[in-house]
């Protein structure tokens, strides 16, 4: 086991792993560390706690000392020059009459550099754009292009849910999300219902596909042939959740019944033509 802390350095950022070197604190302090980027004062996020050396990526970085006033107050006059910077580069985006969408601004701790996000359907010259800017806050500029996901995760937002996005509060790492997720999982496939606010397909689809597909593992799928305690039937509704099934006799005479999915037993699966047959019917819903 490892004791470590976690560092946050902007409130839509990931956060990092840190060594107190045994030092003690608390949510909410601000400490100075070193970073790939350079020197950087960030927030606790994750106050002392132990883990397995399996979860950390080594070396793991010390922690340098808590942030002093000086440091602090940096800080502040970092945000400060952020948002001057903000307003004057979307001055002079239209200026130079560039397809792109000023989406962040972040000022090292040390003031070496300035990055600026941005968001555009292709490539952009932006080499005169940075020589104006260059010129303006006389340190070195980074502009870096970024997706759609990445914009919502920091402008932030409330999603469908009532809830603020889940990228800005807890994610770090966008995770892959699929259309079939959103089938298995039985989801209606209208975009304007399975999309978040960012356009894509919702980042919540996946916290709960590794329980769908173990149950679609167990469970008899649609139009396939079982055995029950009353015969031999044929499937034709499924609710995965809870295990029950919908089965339908040859037998006229038998009405359609439930059963758990534990108390039959699977003789054959749907042929492919139907199950593809149903796939395209979903997809032109």
């Amino acid at each position: 086991m490892i004791e470590i802390v976690g560092v946050k350095f902007r409130s839509d950022g990931r956060i990092y792993s840190f060594n107190p070197a045994g030092k003690k604190y608390n949510t909410g302090d601000y400490v100075i560390v070193n970073t790939a980027r350079g020197t950087e004062c960030g927030e606790i996020s994750n106050p002392n706690h132990f883990v397995d050396d399996t979860q950390v990526v080594k070396p793991l970085k010390e922690i340098i000392r808590r942030a002093n006033d000086a440091d602090l107050k940096r800080l502040k006059e970092n945000k400060a020059k952020e948002q001057k910077a903000f307003k004057v580069c979307e001055e002079l985006i239209p200026k130079h009459n560039l397809d792109m969408k000023l989406v962040d601004v972040e000022a090292s701790f040390d003031g070496s550099k300035i990055l600026f996000y941005f968001t555009s359907d292709g490539r952009v010259d932006f080499r005169e754009l940075v020589k104006d800017l260059a010129a303006m806050f006389h340190t070195r500029i980074e502009l870096r292009q970024i997706g759609v996901r990445d914009e919502a995760k920091k402008l932030g937002g409330l999603g469908i849910c009532g809830q603020e996005f889940c990228c800005t509060r807890f994610l770090d790492d966008f995770q892959p999300v699929s259309i079939k997720m959103a089938k298995e999982q039985g989801l209606s496939l209208n975009p304007t219902k399975i999309s978040g606010s960012c356009g894509r397909l919702m980042c919540c689809l996946k916290y709960e596909q590794n329980a769908y597909e173990h149950l679609i593992q167990l469970t008899p799928p649609l139009h396939s042939t079982v055995k029950t305690s009353d015969g031999v039937g044929t499937v034709t509704e499924v609710n995965l959740l809870t295990g029950m099934l919908k089965v339908a006799f040859s037998k006229e005479e038998v009405m359609p019944r439930s059963y758990h999915r534990d108390d039959v037993k699977l003789l054959s699966k749907r042929n492919k033509h139907e199950q593809k047959d149903e796939e395209i019917e979903q997809e032109n819903e």
